[in-house]
């Protein structure tokens, strides 16, 4: 499992970000994002439990820095080192903040940042059929994707990078899946 903390598991990971971000949209968030991130991993031939963690890591700090992208990730990075998660993890959480760090070409910060943004769209788009996520199809994703009003801040230039792995109707399709699996835990139908 690389350089993360030995035993830490997807359970401990969870009540990690539990501890530090207290609005439920940001913790579905997350949740979401660790959900196509796991699904990716089983795709990619990574480390399913690793790009899990991460993506629940990933925004740990958002709260606590209260939206400061001068300060995101950054912060982050620092908690979770000092809390004996490995640069594996911590380095991902750190460069997702491709405003302070650039573009990295690393298969893993490329998954974060797209589904990171996908995420977003996902439960904007279940929103619209009043929370039933099933009711939402990959033809659904494919339009609201082509609205660039429709969840304004899906950066979707992120999205498209996970192309360098996949086609885009793929990471729809696995994105979708994903989120579809944990609707319960997010309190979508």
């Amino acid at each position: 499992m690389g350089d993360i903390l030995v035993g830490m598991q997807t359970e401990e990971a969870r009540a990690l970000m539990c501890a530090f971000l207290k609005k439920e949209s940001l913790r579905s968030h997350c949740l979401s994002t660790a959900a196509i991130m796991k699904a990716l991993a089983h795709r990619m031939g990574k480390d399913p439990v690793q790009w899990e963690i991460t993506g629940l890591l990933h925004d740990i700090d958002y709260e606590l820095v209260g939206g400061d992208m001068q300060r995101h990730g950054e912060v982050g990075y620092r908690m979770l080192i000092e809390r004996g998660i490995g640069e594996d993890i911590a380095g991902a959480v750190r460069r997702h903040n491709d405003l302070l760090y650039g573009d990295s070409q690393e298969p893993v910060d490329v998954a974060l940042q797209a589904a990171d943004n996908l995420s977003g769209l996902i439960i904007a788009a279940a929103a619209v059929k009043q929370g039933h996520i099933t009711e939402v199809s990959e033809k659904t994703l494919q339009k609201k994707f082509k609205e660039k009003a429709f969840a304004a801040g899906c950066r979707r230039e992120k999205v498209m990078g996970i192309t360098r792995f996949m086609e885009l109707n793929e990471f729809f399709s696995l994105s979708l899946a994903a989120i579809q699996e944990i609707r319960g835990e997010l309190g979508l139908a």
